[in-house]
């Protein structure tokens, strides 16, 4: 539809006109003649008829008319650019369907987005979203504060199970099952001690004095998160591998599938459950075993020289033989460096002694006992005195025999060499890294697992389920964002940058117009696959937390 003038003389007639095809020839309609209009309403009808698809976007957001003039007011309004994209990866990836279009569904999706745009307690979600257009995105018709987010993971924990069920079957339609699950646990340590899972254990951050967590975390061989689960603190790595069997043969429907897991995680009962299941398995031995089956001549050092090498036992199990000569080096530099530090010690001992004639040799001696033994390397050194002086020698034949399996790794598995040839068995027992990234990336780097702030069990549950779900999205957004020269974290942080202006019109509904990206906002778009629209609604709804922040400050 377009304006057609024509002038003739003095004379100007203005028709609104229509153009359509007709057996191949164009042809105009006349829709309406505005040559009684003044010049002011031509243009206006022109300009309507220009930018008619923004229009439309801006009456479709709430306003039902958009007058030109001192009725339209414009107003700086809130963040969309980081919440828009995190919003629409959820929708992409299954997760926001999974949690459904309910109140409580929709600020559980908050505290995924909230997650992954900006980490802290519920009640830094709260006052993120007074800074973005989370109620405007998702839907949310009433406002709310931390208290109702903490109630939300209540309910958050009370669906667990179907989530994760949901989001697995969207990922493997009936009759795609995964050949390959990984699975790993680690611990997060807890600075308070009122958090009901909390005990003391081995810790993997090396907090000494800290009670911890244990969380485990079951991913599909991509290293795509399917479940997550959290343990006491003082539980045993091959304890929380039985709940996971039973999540593969119940939940995620077993089959031929093979579980892989890190040494000490499948102990013989841990084995016996997944081959009553059906389920396979790629593992790793410890060094002890590795020794008791040299001893046993089943396996030969001779093996370690090859590149790659496989022994089968007649009971069926396999066992995929390999040193990593770089790991050697490692472990080499690791006892001469101990070594050097040892021989540090002995010196200034001896100095000690000579400046202080009435010190006791015995003391000392006991001092550089002490160092050998706190770095472990006692059994391989001999420590001698003469004269009040101290030498640290080397025993070669016990050092010799300590670090004969240096780099030397064995895994294990009841595959056959028919079913997993011993590259692909080993390959996929490398991809339990792909695990510890995950957690690397949960646990400090992006999302921050730690601090849990929370003291229910199942809040923590539901916590670590936030987590995982917003872990799922940084890990497609990395994917998507490969080829920019940003992080994750510091892409995010560009797009909080683009800001809604909001469209306030006397008598009628505010609506937020979007202004158009500038470049670099625009190609983080474009490769993340999401759209920007023109405008969005303006539902008004001011979020805070219930406790204002001015009455939590101490004064001076």
């Amino acid at each position: 539809m377009y304006v057609d003038s024509c002038k003739t003389g003095k004379y100007t007639r203005y028709l609104l006109r229509d153009s359509y095809r007709n057996n191949g020839k164009v042809k105009h309609h006349t829709v309406a003649n505005l040559s009684s209009c003044s010049a002011q309403e031509i243009r206006a009808i022109q300009l309507a008829l220009k930018h008619k698809e923004q229009l439309a976007s801006l009456l479709s957001a709430g306003a039902t008319a958009v007058p030109i003039g001192g009725a339209v007011e414009l107003q700086q309004g809130l963040s969309v650019g980081a919440v828009w994209v995190v919003y629409q990866m959820a929708r992409q990836l299954g997760i926001a369907e999974a949690l459904g279009q309910s109140r409580e569904g929709q600020l559980a999706l908050w505290q995924v987005i909230a997650r992954v745009i900006d980490q802290g307690s519920r009640l830094s979600a709260v006052r993120l979203a007074g800074g973005h257009a989370a109620c405007d995105i998702l839907g949310l018709e009433e406002p709310f504060n931390e208290e109702h987010l903490y109630r939300n993971l209540d309910w958050l924990e009370g669906q667990h199970a179907r989530i994760e069920k949901q989001l697995y079957q969207g990922l493997y339609p009936s009759g795609k099952q995964p050949e390959l699950f990984l699975y790993d646990v680690t611990s997060t340590y807890l600075e308070g001690v009122h958090n009901e899972w909390a005990a003391f254990g081995y810790n993997r951050d090396g907090k000494k004095g800290k009670m911890q967590i244990i969380v485990g975390l079951l991913c599909d061989q991509q290293g795509r998160p399917l479940a997550i689960e959290v343990f006491a603190g003082n539980t045993r790595d091959p304890a929380t591998v039985a709940s996971q069997i039973r999540k593969l043969a119940e939940r995620f429907g077993g089959g031929e599938v093979t579980f892989v897991g890190d040494r000490g995680m499948l102990k013989s009962q841990q084995v016996e459950d997944l081959l009553t299941h059906g389920l396979h398995y790629i593992t790793a031995i410890t060094k002890p075993q590795i020794e008791a089956l040299l001893s046993q001549k089943l396996l030969t050092m001779s093996l370690f020289d090859q590149v790659l090498a496989e022994v089968q036992t007649d009971d069926g199990v396999r066992y995929i033989v390999r040193r990593n000569p770089l790991r050697a080096d490692e472990l080499r530099g690791s006892r001469e460096s101990k070594l050097g530090r040892v021989r540090t010690e002995a010196q200034r001992q001896t100095e000690y002694l000579a400046k202080h004639p009435r010190a006791g040799v015995g003391v000392a001696l006991r001092k550089v006992r002490a160092k050998a033994e706190q770095l472990k390397i006692i059994e391989w050194v001999q420590i001698a005195e003469k004269d009040r002086q101290f030498t640290v020698g080397v025993l070669s034949e016990t050092l010799a025999e300590a670090s004969k399996l240096d780099g030397c790794y064995v895994l294990k598995t009841d595959l056959t060499a028919e079913q997993c040839a011993k590259e692909v068995v080993h390959a996929r027992y490398k991809d339990l890294a792909r695990v510890e990234w995950a957690f690397r990336t949960s646990k400090t780097v992006e999302l921050e697992m730690r601090q849990v702030y929370l003291r229910l069990a199942e809040r923590t549950s539901a916590h670590a389920l936030v987590v995982m779900l917003a872990y799922r999205i940084v890990q497609e957004l990395a994917d998507r964002w490969g080829t920019v020269n940003l992080t994750v974290a510091e892409a995010l942080q560009e797009l909080t940058t683009l800001c809604a202006t909001e469209v306030r019109i006397k008598g009628q509904a505010s609506c937020n117009h979007i202004p158009q990206p500038r470049p670099t906002l625009q190609q983080l778009f474009d490769l993340a696959q999401v759209r920007v629209p023109p405008a969005l609604p303006c539902k008004g709804i001011t979020v805070a937390t219930r406790k204002p922040l001015p009455s939590r400050r101490k004064k001076r």
